[in-house]
């Protein structure tokens, strides 16, 4: 009769918990389209507006891998531009006076990029042919008569820049890269191109060259230990904008004048400005600021001298935004949290709003799915962490579920409030998530950056283990079954923990992560070689084979007792396969359950709707069987 009683009573209690929650399957999660994610960080002046404002175009992962559509302002109709069906298609730019595009394509997630146009009359022609090369589509000319694209075609370390003719494609180099610069901006008369030069993720310097004379100048020299970084310049090319962290916790906006040198601050917010732009008729300054691990939107209107009101946006994410050549039209990327990003157009003459897309299924209810919060706690040392926090809906005091304690990539990256389909999918299957910005992560000041450099896999590892008390405390988590998982630098953070604190975490999920630093830094892409010393600084010297080997998971890997699952790509260039084919060979010497995964067509980052099902289907089934 007990026995029955609380059978009755757990019932009970989960029944009341998911009466108006329901649990979607993987298919219903991956029918919901997202936007290549990497458009919604665009601050460059790619159109993605049609010469007629007709249309904009997106890439869109409809068709299982992202391809270009057209969307029609008016109709909402969306049409098929590339039909690729193995390798993804991310569209850059229409061209400005006809309805041809720009994309970029690699094979298999090697990020190997080539650049292609599409012609209705002439097909698709790659503007890079060539092997083992690297290129992207850069800007605009001023007078759209010529683009601008750089290559490593010459050398893999460095990445030259071409400017092609936009009638007959005919290509000239305009700058040949040999000291590992970063092209950053060229000037609206073509003459200045705004270099940066990366000697730490601290420390940066600015450059122009003049195209005609061959000549560099520095910009805003004698500075130690400022990162700072060119956005564009004036109209008349007579002033570059930087953003610079000097004296200063975060990136702002300042204006240099080229003639006499003189630095002025435009815009000085509490937090990290991420990039700044003009709109194409110069009336506007677009502006993105990293607010609290929230992306935001700032537009200046330059004739008014004041920033314009984005009425019906206030709640949203907003991560990026467009104008159409002739100032009047705005295309915003937004998000609720709780659905992928959208595509929002403003019409700025009838200050109307019109919503493009709606890529989250039709069959989920926006409700069912959970809106990510900021969550903090003190740490070990009382240092303070943010993090995101994902509440599954079945969680309460009564009725206490799993957790998995999320770790970015990196080292420096972040977690961003925002909508994640391998998040959602898991805390809708009842697994809350905390998605932490350990020391070491971006957004919240290069003080709170530094603290884990040549300490990874230490103090970043530890505030992971603190998470878990504030987790416990929350009242709705069981504090007998939490994990980690992490992708790439998260990666290498759920080895450590499962090797260097084995008995911290029930499992661990590790998504290409680096389980050998010493072959990692020995085999980074050779377009890397910019960030080599900057890697060092932060990481080690990659000569410094003892210490490495102290900080990799693998040749610590006889500690590990815990369930680990693994999931790489054949193709990644960053992470090589080989790291998680000797971790997994390790861990399995020990006795210890592990699953391995591997997609044979992908590279650092699964992007094909396959092998995103097979994934987090993975993830699932460990986590449902270990935890």
């Amino acid at each position: 009769m007990k026995k029955i009683i609380q059978t009755f009573l757990f019932t009970a209690i989960f029944l009341s918990c998911s009466a108006s929650h329901r649990e979607y399957t993987i298919d219903e999660i991956l029918s919901s389209a997202q936007i290549d994610p990497m458009s919604k960080y665009i601050h460059s002046n790619g159109n993605i507006f049609s010469f007629d404002n007709s249309s904009v175009i997106v890439s869109i992962n409809k068709t299982g891998v992202y391809n270009a559509f057209s969307i029609g302002i008016n109709n909402r109709i969306m049409e098929s531009i590339t039909e690729n069906d193995k390798n993804a298609a991310y569209v850059k730019t229409y061209f400005p006076n006809d309805n041809r595009i720009i994309y970029q394509s690699d094979i298999g997630g090697n990020e190997l990029d080539h650049v292609y146009v599409k012609d209705k009359e002439s097909g698709v022609i790659d503007l890079t042919p060539g092997n083992n090369l690297k290129a992207s589509f850069f800007d605009w000319s001023e007078d759209g008569s010529s683009f601008y694209l750089t290559s490593n075609t010459r050398d893999s370390r460095y990445f030259d820049l071409y400017r092609y003719n936009a009638s007959d494609y005919e290509r000239k180099m305009i700058f040949k890269n040999d000291r590992g610069y970063n092209i950053d901006a060229i000037s609206n008369d073509g003459t200045l191109i705004a270099l940066s030069k990366t000697n730490s993720r601290y420390d940066s310097d600015i450059f122009l060259y003049n195209i005609k004379s061959g000549q560099y100048t520095a910009v805003n020299e004698n500075n130690e230990n400022v990162s700072q970084s060119a956005q564009y310049f004036s109209s008349d090319s007579k002033k570059l904008y930087l953003l610079t962290d000097q004296n200063s916790e975060f990136q702002y906006l300042v204006e240099y004048n080229i003639e006499d040198r003189d630095l002025e601050i435009i815009y000085k917010p509490e937090w990290d400005v991420k990039f700044a732009f003009l709109s194409p008729k110069k009336n506007y300054r677009v502006l993105a600021v990293n607010k609290d691990s929230k992306r935001t939107i700032e537009i200046f209107d330059l004739n008014n001298n004041q920033f314009l009101e984005l009425p019906g946006l206030d709640d949203f994410i907003i991560w990026g935004a467009h104008f159409s050549r002739d100032d009047k039209q705005i295309a915003f990327y937004a998000e609720t949290g709780r659905s992928p990003v959208d595509i929002y157009h403003f019409d700025l003459d009838n200050k109307s709003k019109r919503r493009l897309t709606w890529n989250l299924n039709n069959n989920i209810n926006e409700s069912d799915l959970v809106k990510g919060r900021v969550v903090r706690f003190n740490s070990f040392d009382n240092i303070e962490i943010p993090g995101i926090l994902y509440k599954p809906q079945v969680a309460s005091n009564s009725y206490k579920v799993p957790a998995m304690i999320w770790v970015h990539g990196g080292p420096g990256g972040q977690s961003m409030v925002g909508y994640r389909d391998d998040i959602q999918f898991l805390v809708n299957h009842g697994y809350a998530i905390y998605a932490i910005n350990n020391r070491g992560s971006g957004g919240y000041g290069k003080t709170f950056q530094m603290l884990d450099d040549r300490k990874h896999g230490k103090g970043d590892l530890d505030d992971c283990i603190a998470s878990k008390k504030m987790l416990i405390e929350t009242g709705y988590i069981d504090p007998n079954r939490i994990g980690i998982i992490g992708g790439s630098y998260g990666g290498f953070m759920v080895l450590a923990a499962l090797s260097f604190r084995p008995e911290e975490f029930k499992v661990g999920v590790d998504i290409f992560g680096v389980s050998n630093w010493v072959r990692t830094l020995q085999s980074i892409p050779p377009w890397w070689e910019s960030a080599r010393k900057s890697l060092e600084i932060e990481l080690g010297d990659f000569d410094d084979t003892d210490y490495l080997k102290s900080i990799s998971p693998l040749f610590h890997a006889g500690k590990i007792q815990k369930p680990l699952l693994v999931l790489q790509g054949a193709n990644d260039p960053r992470v090589l396969k080989i790291e998680s084919d000797e971790i997994v060979d390790a861990v399995r010497n020990n006795n210890v359950p592990v699953d391995y995964v591997v997609f044979d067509d992908e590279g650092h980052g699964f992007e094909k709707l396959k092998n995103k099902k097979t994934g987090y289907t993975a993830i699932l089934s460990f986590l449902d069987k270990h935890l």
